[in-house]
């Protein structure tokens, strides 16, 4: 079974993504988002990021990017930096945990771009992991946390990365780092010094 069919379908896989193995679901498809949070148990308030194939699939998800937004994605995209934008009315509030804004991200790695592109364009990416544990590093990890409930697990073989990604909000100045990962808070500093 393909990735593209599960997604197309309102299912739920496990894949790779550039930093850690990642639950990936149609943002869009309400059901579909529920699932990945209850196969989580992700707590209501924590917003789910996601996955971009190309920066044209922002457009979607962000209402208009700002230049900071932009500037941002010029420098660090592809890449491990997840901006945070306005999002645009039609996501699910499962996604934007009612905050109005999302998390989105154009990994550095071809063959996930690839993937995303073949399920939409767009996927969620929230981390293959109950909340509270460690991000899944293989897709046995991923088959141990999740014995039931997932449709396919797409097997991109062994994580090498030891951090996630950096999430950056843009939407305040200054720019808020909501998490200091793979891109130091050091490294965006300087964009703007």
């Amino acid at each position: 079974m393909k990735a593209s069919d599960v997604i197309s379908k309102g299912g739920v896989i496990a894949f790779r993504t550039d930093t850690f193995y990642g639950l990936g679901a149609d943002p869009f498809s309400r059901d579909a988002v529920a699932r990945v949070r209850e196969l989580k148990g992700r707590e209501e308030n924590k917003p789910i990021l996601l996955l971009v194939s190309d920066r044209e699939q922002v457009e979607r998800l962000i209402t208009t990017p700002s230049e900071t937004f932009e500037r941002v994605a010029e420098k660090f995209w592809p890449g491990p930096l997840t901006i945070v934008g306005a999002a645009i009315a039609g996501l699910p509030e499962a996604i934007t945990s009612g905050t109005g804004t999302v998390g989105v991200r154009l990994p550095a790695a071809e063959q996930v771009r690839e993937l995303v592109r073949e399920c939409g364009g767009v996927l969620t990416a929230t981390s293959a992991n109950p909340s509270g544990r460690e991000p899944a590093r293989t897709a046995r990890e991923v088959a141990e946390y999740f014995p039931n409930g997932l449709d396919l697990i797409v097997d991109g073989g062994a994580v090498t990365v030891t951090q996630p990604s950096t999430v950056l909000d843009v939407l305040t100045f200054p720019l808020r780092v909501v998490r200091e990962g793979a891109i130091p808070r050091s490294v965006i500093e300087q964009l703007f010094a």
